[in-house]
């Protein structure tokens, strides 16, 4: 895979963790501040943000949701619509920004082992350590060390899981079809999926001030899931996935300058080890040498 492949899908996986950060700080005011119900959050911004995908429909055409693979879009929806609940409770339930953030961060190690063994990409030891850095960053940043694993984490931690399996698929089906139909087929049968999970916990009709926020989120929103079907269609899962560590960073200033919410003592030990997990991971990527290593 040649070099600006590589750096093109690097920085389309940093885009898409600045968008994800944003959209995860309207949720925070949304659920934790303003109490409306998580599932009824996730609904309402993933329809809005399939609303405004509408005049992309219209102007690419509806052939643009023509697929042979419906099935892989289905499963590949459902994992992804599994995870944003697990993640939106988790941001509901109370645990600070970077914690949880932290915790989804073991989603990479998940994507490189698929990569290997479903996928047969190659994953040279410059990405498996690059993969482990961030990991053990992650793993300071949400203090495991002292507090343990608690019931509120679990809900971070299923998000990885469930995130690295529907990546996996995303890269699958990138292969064979355009980014957008990836992306349009994941809001439009996220709607229907949200609103059975959001029936299903007491469905809940926005204020006036709520509807705002999920306007605004629902924008955001569909930009990220664009950006990040872009990041995997321009280069390998496996070289991309690490990069959605950075959206640590983008989390902890958008909670710190809104909030006011930092993290403090060794918390940025750990943010330091995620960004150099990162910072090599780019740095081999422009190595030939690096990348010929065997995997």
């Amino acid at each position: 895979m040649n070099q600006t492949n590589l750096l093109k899908g690097a920085a389309f996986m940093v885009l898409a963790g600045i968008c994800f950060a944003a959209a995860n700080s309207i949720t925070f005011v949304i659920t934790a501040q303003l109490g409306f119900k998580p599932q009824s959050d996730t609904f309402w911004q993933y329809a809005i943000a399939t609303a405004f995908s509408l005049p992309f429909v219209l102007r690419e055409g509806l052939g643009k949701l023509r697929t042979q693979r419906p099935i892989l879009h289905i499963i590949r929806v459902i994992l992804s619509a599994l995870g944003v609940q697990a993640f939106v409770l988790s941001l509901a339930s109370g645990t600070p920004i970077w914690q949880v953030i932290a915790l989804v961060m073991t989603s990479p190690i998940f994507v490189l082992i698929g990569a290997k063994v479903f996928l047969g990409e190659t994953v040279t030891p410059a990405r498996w350590s690059a993969a482990v850095v961030g990991l053990g960053g992650a793993s300071i940043v949400a203090n495991l060390w002292t507090t343990g694993l608690t019931t509120a984490m679990i809900y971070p931690v299923a998000a990885a899981v469930l995130w690295a399996a529907s990546s996996l698929l995303t890269k699958v089906l990138t292969r064979t079809e355009q980014a957008p139909t990836v992306t349009l087929w994941l809001l439009v049968l996220l709607t229907p999926i949200n609103a059975g999970l959001s029936l299903r916990a007491g469905f809940e009709l926005p204020s006036a001030q709520i509807l705002g926020w999920l306007v605004v989120g629902g924008i955001i929103m569909m930009a990220a899931q664009y950006l990040l079907t872009w990041a995997y269609a321009a280069s390998d899962a496996a070289f991309v996935q690490p990069f959605d560590d950075l959206k640590l960073i983008s989390n902890i200033l958008i909670y710190g300058l809104a909030f006011g919410y930092w993290p403090e003592g060794n918390i940025w030990a750990g943010v330091a080890l995620i960004l150099a997990g990162s910072l090599y991971l780019l740095w081999s990527g422009r190595s030939p040498q690096a990348e010929a290593l065997p995997a």
